[in-house]
């Protein structure tokens, strides 16, 4: 029975070790760029993800990690600044239906891909919140950013800064 299992074991770390389930070329190394919760799709490459990525008019660029000499691609996106508004809604009513509708707006966003993350600060102040705009360009993001209800309301006004980060990171 121990032979077996040695058997196995070793059978087993040599297939872990295999060449080829890694990935040698940096610049082929897979990135997925499916959203968790979207449909799996075949995983692409770090060549083909930045010709998609141009193709689509996203400002793109890359960096060497000095360390592990990876090839990092930069994307821009769009930082949009939730910030208060000069309409202050007095109606308990409508502001509970305002903040429902934001929340929807928020959530299309995320669900059609056009935003990251998005999510209130902890503390009262001028700057309400934040929403990461995952979009080629300003216009864009100032247009979907603008289609809020609050915003529309004049609850909220909208701050817009290209932001760079590198692509297929996540929050730790």
């Amino acid at each position: 029975m121990k032979s077996i299992v040695y058997a196995l074991s070793l059978v087993f770390l040599l297939t872990s070790c295999s060449e080829k389930y890694r990935k040698i070329d940096k610049d082929d190394v897979t990135i997925s760029s499916e959203r968790l919760d979207s449909v799996v799709a075949e995983p692409k490459t770090k060549t083909q993800l930045r010709k998609d990525l141009i193709a689509k008019g996203y400002n793109i660029f890359d960096v060497i990690d000095e360390k592990t000499k990876d090839t990092i691609i930069m994307q821009q996106y769009f930082m949009a600044f939730l910030k208060s508004g000069p309409t202050k809604i007095q109606n308990e009513e409508e502001t509970k239906r305002l903040q429902k509708l934001h929340l929807e707006h928020l959530k299309k966003m995320y669900d059609m891909g056009y935003a990251d993350i998005s999510g209130p600060f902890g503390d009262v102040g001028e700057i309400m919140g934040i929403t990461i705009y995952n979009v080629p360009t300003l216009k864009m993001a100032d247009s979907l950013a603008k289609s809020d209800p609050l915003v529309k309301a004049g609850s909220l006004t909208i701050e817009i800064h290209p932001w760079w980060a590198p692509k297929g990171y996540s929050l730790r």
